[in-house]
């Protein structure tokens, strides 16, 4: 998937301290609905754009794909996290991403804590997948890789 990082509803940096690069869903339907709704890992790729002092590199991800529905979103999204602390924002940049595996189907929770511990659960089994060779070696993909200026 492909597209530039557009504004979400602004709960994940403000609510729940994990900020995700949303992706408008509309021009990404076929890739998304092929996707069950759920939780999924991969690689991420943001185009350094020289204005910015973010991006310009592949990086761990952690993504849903779903109605969210502790928040009971109308509207399907696309919320990729970017495990890597940025200096700023990168809306309207480029971001490219790899999906590669599954961890689980959305679920919903009782309290916003344990939506987050999950979250970061979620971001602890991606990490440990993208850290094995067969998963390792799609950060170096061309579709990820073409194009960067690096950071």
């Amino acid at each position: 998937m492909r597209g530039p990082v557009v504004k979400g509803f602004g709960r994940g940096s403000k609510m729940l301290g994990i900020p995700t690069a949303n992706l408008d869903v509309s021009p990404l339907k076929l890739q998304a609905d092929a996707l069950a709704p759920g939780i999924y890992f991969g690689w991420a790729a943001v185009a350094k754009e020289d204005r910015r002092d973010v991006g310009g590199g592949v990086y761990r991800m952690v993504m849903s794909i779903g109605w969210n529905p502790f928040f009971d979103n109308a509207k399907k999204t696309i919320e990729p996290w970017l495990l890597h602390e940025f200096g700023g924002d990168f809306y309207d940049q480029e971001l490219r991403l790899h999906v590669l595996g599954y961890i689980r189907p959305e679920a919903n929770f009782t309290t916003l804590e344990d939506l987050v511990k999950r979250i970061h659960r979620d971001a602890e089994v991606a990490k440990t997948c993208l850290a094995l060779e067969e998963f390792a070696k799609h950060a170096h993909d061309p579709f990820l890789v073409e194009g960067l200026v690096p950071n």
